[in-house]
C-alpha cells in the first residue's frame, strides 16, 4: 500500500512483507498483544530521526561531574544531564535506578522519558573494551586509534571507521585492511592508496572498483590483473619504472594521477549494485546475506530490510551503526540486542523498547543508562506482574497521542542536529532546523594550545623536509581555516609511507570521502547493454554506463 510520509510528504510502499514483519514482532505483554503500526515516516526520514541520536565527530572538552576531572566528551558543556567519564560511569558509587520516576498516564510518553534523560548521568564517550582510544567514540575491542569513530576489532587505525583493520589512517568503513591509506569502502586490502570499492587486492594507488589485483595505478574495474596502469598492462619493469618514479608528495602529481581515475572511471562499465555472496537482496555494498532489501553497507545479514552500516543481523527492520541483532526495529544502536524496539545503544539486551543505552538488561521500557536490571519502567524497578500490568496501560495511552509505534522525535534528541550524523547524510541549513524547532548549535573555534599555529599552504611538501616540530603546532585549514594538530602516531605513517601531511582538516576530509559515494536510494534505470530494468542507486540522469549483473559479468570478467 501507499502512505504519505508524515515528514516530507513523499508517497512510499508499504508492502505485505513489511506488514507481516510488524505483525511478528509485535509484543505481548501479560495477555494482551500490542501490534505494532505500520511506519508514519517513509525509509528515508527514519534514517534521518534515528540519525539525529549519534554524534560521531563533535567532541568537547569538559570536566566530568562526578570526580571533577577533565574529560573528552561527545556532549558539550551546556548540555542539561550530568556526564561522567568511563570510570565513573561504570564505577559502583550510583547506579541509574536512583534516578527512578512514576510514569504519569495523564502526560505524554515521550515528554516524560525526555525528563528523565535530563537528570540521569550520562557516559561521556562511548568506548567498549577498547585500550589507548580516548579519542575515539563508538568503538569496539580497539587498540590505539585516533579520532576513529564507529571502529571494531582494529589497531593503530587514525581518522575513520575501520573494522578489522590494522594500520590505516583516513578511511571510510574499511573492512580487514592493512597499511592502507584514503581508503572509501574497501575489503581486504594491503599496501593500498587512495581506492575507492576495491575487493582483496594488493598494492594498488588510485583505483576504483578492483578485485583480486595486485600492483595497479590509476585503474577501474578490473579483475585478477597485475601491473596495469590506467587499465594498460605493462611489463614489470616498465611498472615499477613508472611506480618508483611517483611523487605523492608533489600535490600537482597526485591531482594529476586522481584526474586520470575520474577520466578512467567514466568509460568504466559499473555495477548495478555492488555485492559479493547475496541472494535476493537490494540496495548497495551488500555482502554474504540473504532476502535483505533496501539496505546499504550490509554483511553477514538474513531477512532484513532498511538497514545501514550493519553486521550479523537477523530478522531486523531500521537498524544503523549495529551488529549482533535479532528481531531489532527502528534501532540505533550497539552489540547483541535482541528484541529491542525504538532504542539507541543497547548492549547485550533483551525485549527493550523506548530506552536508550541498556547495559546487560531486558524487560526495559522508557529507559536511560541502565545496567544490570530487568522489569523497569522509567528506571523504576518493578516486580514481573507489576511491568506486565502497567506496560499495557502506558502503550495505550501512547496509541492515543499518535506516539506509540514512533522513534523519538528530533525535538527531543541530546544533540543539536548539525552535531550528529544527519548533518552529513542530510545536511540542512539552521533557519530550517529552527523552522522545525529541530535543536541547533552555534560552532565555536577552539583554538588549540600550541606554539604556533602556521597555514598548511605553508607546509613543506615533502614528508622528508617535516620537522619533528610540528607536532607542537597546529596547522589552519587551506579550505576552512580550521586549525588541526598532527599527532606522532600519524607522522610516524606519513613518514613511513612517503605521503605528504594533509593540509585540509580531518572532518573536511571525511566529506570528501563521503561524497564520493552515491545516495543511499535506489533508482530504476535500463541495464546500458540489454535495456533490462535495475534497481540501482545510480539515477537514471547519471552518466555511468550501468550495467545488470549478466551484462556486467560479460563486459568485466
Amino acid at each position: 500500500m501507499q502512505q504519505s510520509c508524515r515528514n516530507c510528504a513523499n508517497l512510499f510502499e508499504i508492502t505485505e512483507q513489511d506488514l507481516t514483519y510488524y505483525d511478528r514482532i509485535s509484543p505481548i505483554f501479560g495477555l494482551k498483544k500490542f501490534n505494532i503500526p505500520p511506519p508514519t515516516h517513509c525509509p528515508t526520514c527514519r534514517q534521518q530521526r534515528r540519525y539525529c541520536i549519534r554524534n560521531e565527530h563533535k567532541m568537547y572538552e569538559r570536566t566530568c561531574d562526578l570526580c571533577k576531572n577533565n574529560i573528552i566528551s561527545m556532549y558539550s558543556s551546556d548540555k542539561p544531564f550530568p556526564i561522567y567519564c568511563p570510570d565513573c560511569w561504570w564505577g559502583d558509587s550510583w547506579h541509574a535506578t536512583n534516578y527512578a520516576r512514576e510514569i504519569n498516564l495523564e502526560k505524554p510518553f515521550f515528554d516524560q522519558f525526555r525528563s528523565l534523560q535530563e537528570t540521569v548521568p550520562r557516559i561521556s564517550l562511548y568506548l567498549v573494551s577498547s585500550e589507548n582510544c580516548d579519542y575515539c567514540n563508538f568503538v569496539g575491542d580497539c587498540k590505539r586509534c585516533y579520532l576513529s569513530f564507529g571502529a571494531v576489532y582494529s589497531e593503530d587505525c587514525i581518522y575513520g571507521s575501520a573494522y578489522y583493520s590494522k594500520d590505516c589512517v583516513d578511511n571510510l568503513v574499511t573492512r580487514e585492511c592493512e597499511k592502507c591509506y584514503e581508503l572509501t569502502d574497501c575489503r581486504k586490502l594491503y599496501n593500498c592508496l587512495y581506492c575507492q570499492d576495491c575487493y582483496g587486492s594488493d598494492h594498488l594507488q588510485f583505483c576504483y572498483d578492483m578485485q583480486g589485483c595486485s600492483e595497479c595505478i590509476a585503474c577501474a574495474g578490473l579483475r585478477n590483473k597485475k601491473f596495469h596502469i590506467e587499465n594498460k598492462p605493462y611489463s614489470q619493469e616498465e611498472y615499477e619504472n613508472i611506480r618508483d618514479a611517483m611523487d605523492l608528495c608533489n600535490q600537482k602529481e597526485q591531482e594529476e594521477w586522481l584526474a586520470k581515475l575520474e577520466n578512467i572511471k567514466l568509460t568504466t562499465p559499473r555495477h548495478f549494485m555492488p555485492n559479493t555472496n547475496t541472494e535476493n537482496v537490494s540496495g548497495s555494498h551488500v555482502y554474504n546475506s540473504k532476502n535483505t532489501r533496501q539496505s546499504f553497507f550490509v554483511d553477514r545479514c538474513e531477512d532484513c530490510s532498511y538497514c545501514m552500516q550493519v553486521v550479523d543481523l537477523k530478522d531486523c527492520y531500521d537498524n544503523n551503526y549495529t551488529e549482533e541483532n535479532e528481531l531489532c526495529n527502528e534501532y540505533l544502536g550497539m552489540y547483541k540486542a535482541i528484541n529491542t524496539h525504538f532504542s539507541t545503544f543497547s548492549r547485550s539486551s533483551y525485549n527493550v523498547f523506548y530506552s536508550e543505552y541498556s547495559i546487560n538488561a531486558k524487560n526495559l521500557f522508557g529507559c536511560s543508562n541502565i545496567r544490570d536490571r530487568e522489569y523497569c519502567i522509567l528506571n523504576k524497578q518493578y516486580t514481573q506482574e507489576e511491568y506486565e500490568d502497567l506496560v499495557p496501560k502506558i502503550i495505550e495511552q501512547m496509541i492515543n497521542r499518535s506516539e506509540w509505534g514512533e522513534f523519538f522525535p528530533i525535538t527531543h534528541s541530546p544533540f543539536a542536529y548539525n552535531e550528529t550524523v544527519a548533518q552529513e547524510y542530510f545536511p540542512i541549513e539552521k533557519a530550517e532546523a529552527t523552522s522545525k524547532h529541530w535543536p541547533w548549535k552555534e560552532e565555536q573555534e577552539e583554538l588549540p594550545n600550541v606554539e604556533k599555529i602556521i597555514p598548511a599552504d605553508r607546509l613543506p611538501e615533502h614528508i622528508e623536509e617535516i620537522p619533528d616540530d610540528i607536532l607542537n603546532w597546529a596547522i589552519r585549514c587551506s579550505e576552512t581555516s580550521r586549525p588541526y594538530k598532527i599527532i606522532k602516531q600519524e607522522l610516524d605513517f606519513y613518514r613511513k609511507m612517503h605521503l605528504p601531511i594533509p593540509k585540509i582538516h580531518p572532518d573536511e576530509r571525511h566529506k570528501k570521502r563521503l561524497n564520493l559515494r552515491n545516495p543511499r536510494k535506489t533508482h530504476i534505470r535500463n541495464c546500458a547493454k540489454c535495456s533490462t530494468k535495475i534497481q540501482t542507486t545510480y539515477s537514471p540522469d547519471r552518466e555511468e554506463t550501468v550495467l545488470c549483473e549478466k551484462c556486467y559479468l560479460t563486459e568485466v570478467y
